[in-house]
């Protein structure tokens, strides 16, 4: 097959191009209440080519592998008819590398009968608690094969399996709704979703336990945030900001995002870094055959990094980070995040909290928005601090405000380091990609707090 993709590259009046070629299974269950909404397992084959010319793309799939010269040629006129400058495109050294599945527990050997009794298990302890009206259950877990061909001498084979499990209890009584939800992933490994009916059950009785709590009174408070929630807030307020593409093609976050910025503290650092073993948003090489990378964003409170691709690291003049990725071969690859971290500090939990007269701890995540610099963002769940102790729960709240002024708000860093695998990242209409986000607790001064 190398052969065969590499004979295809040649000939082309191109600067570079690539063929990408890609087969998947993947294994769906889902639950909205005691319905069973969907059970599916699927298998697909299919690929891309892309070809440079000057600055311009030409982007081609398809899902047969024949004809793979002509298709590199309709590319290679697609980037002709493409009305840009000539840009550079940062060099990288050719690679050719086979790299096999990380796998403790393959989930291609649990018969499909066997998860879903599993899951039916999960299920049934949600809507056995009093006061739960409805739930909701999403597992998938998936293989991938992908073949990497560029016109530069690269070959690369990367395998990988995913798990992903999301459970969520709905409670009710009268209009009162609370919801709470667990969210759990992990690269080749299926016994991260075994094993969990003591934290289901837990996980119900909190959705029922937040119907008859108080709301927090609205204003500013000094806010711990848990390691899900403290990644989420990286990820999502800050991580996107340090994309190239978004950089450059945004002439205010050009201004807002500069090197050598002072951001916060000497005690924050946060990184984004594919080389961290077994997580989901970790790799070897990147959708274009860079190899992955940490990459620091901020160092010691200073704005030092951001991610590239091949082309944002040449227009930029920067070196590529091994960030370029796609979810699939109907897409190019574009910028994307892979395992996005606060580093741990020193400060123990209890530390944290004990010169806190009045404030919020807020955990897990629940949704939100970022617009630029601003974002919102709903915790899972959250507790009053009185006193230099965790004290009742609450309804869950809102935190919003300006992402550079939280930075700098942020006072303490745990020492407590946690990745969230859970989730995965949306971009481009290119969702979901695996990816992972984590931090340990951090302490914010003056964050403004609503009560959801």
């Amino acid at each position: 097959m190398r052969d065969r993709l590499t004979e295809a590259l040649k000939g082309h009046q191109a600067d570079y191009a690539e063929i990408r070629l890609e087969t998947s299974e993947v294994s769906h269950i889902t639950y909205r209440g005691r319905r069973v909404d969907e059970i599916t397992r699927a298998a697909s084959t299919g690929g891309n080519v892309r070809a440079r010319v000057g600055g311009g793309w030409g982007f081609v799939s398809f899902n047969e592998p024949d004809g793979l010269k002509d298709r590199t040629a309709l590319a290679v006129r697609q980037a002709r008819l493409v009305n840009r400058q000539e840009g550079h495109f940062a060099p990288v050294e050719p690679v050719v590398d086979s790299v096999p599945p990380e796998v403790s527990k393959d989930p291609r050997d649990i018969p499909f009968p066997s998860k879903k009794k599993l899951l039916d298990e999960y299920n049934e302890i949600i809507l056995g608690t009093p006061k739960i009206q409805t739930s909701s259950i999403a597992y998938t877990d998936s293989f991938k094969k992908v073949t990497f061909v560029n016109s530069e001498g690269s070959c690369i084979e990367q395998s990988r399996v995913d798990v992903t499990l999301r459970i969520s209890a709905v409670a009710r009584e009268g209009n009162e709704v609370q919801q709470a939800s667990l969210s759990l992933g992990s690269k080749g490994d299926f016994g991260i979703v075994e094993g969990l009916h003591s934290r289901v059950g837990e996980l119900a009785r909190h959705a029922v336990e937040m119907l008859s709590a108080p709301k927090v009174k609205n204003g500013e408070y000094t806010v711990i945030l848990d390691p899900v929630l403290a990644g989420v807030f990286t990820h999502e307020a800050f991580g996107h900001l340090s994309e190239s593409d978004h950089i450059y093609e945004n002439e205010k976050l050009r201004q807002m995002m500069v090197l050598g910025r002072k951001f916060g503290g000497n005690l924050l650092n946060i990184v984004d870094s594919a080389v961290v073993p077994g997580l989901r948003g970790s790799f070897k090489y990147d959708d274009e055959g860079v190899p992955a990378q940490k990459t620091y964003l901020i160092r010691e409170g200073y704005l030092v990094g951001r991610l590239h691709s091949r082309e944002t690291a040449g227009v930029m003049n920067e070196k590529p980070t091994g960030n370029a990725r796609a979810v699939g071969y109907l897409f190019p690859p574009i910028v994307r995040m892979t395992n996005t971290y606060i580093e741990p500090g020193e400060v123990s939990f209890d530390d944290m909290i004990r010169d806190i007269r009045l404030g919020i701890y807020a955990r897990d995540w629940y949704g939100g928005t970022t617009s630029l610099e601003m974002f919102t963002f709903s915790a899972g769940e959250a507790y009053m601090i009185r006193d230099g102790k965790v004290a009742e729960l609450v309804r869950p709240v809102t935190l919003s405000g300006n992402v550079f002024t939280t930075l700098a708000n942020i006072d303490a860093v745990g020492n407590d380091l946690q990745m969230n695998q859970g989730g995965g990242c949306g971009k481009a209409d290119q969702a979901p990609l695996p990816v992972s986000n984590g931090s340990p607790h951090i302490r914010i001064r003056r964050c403004l707090v609503g009560g959801r």
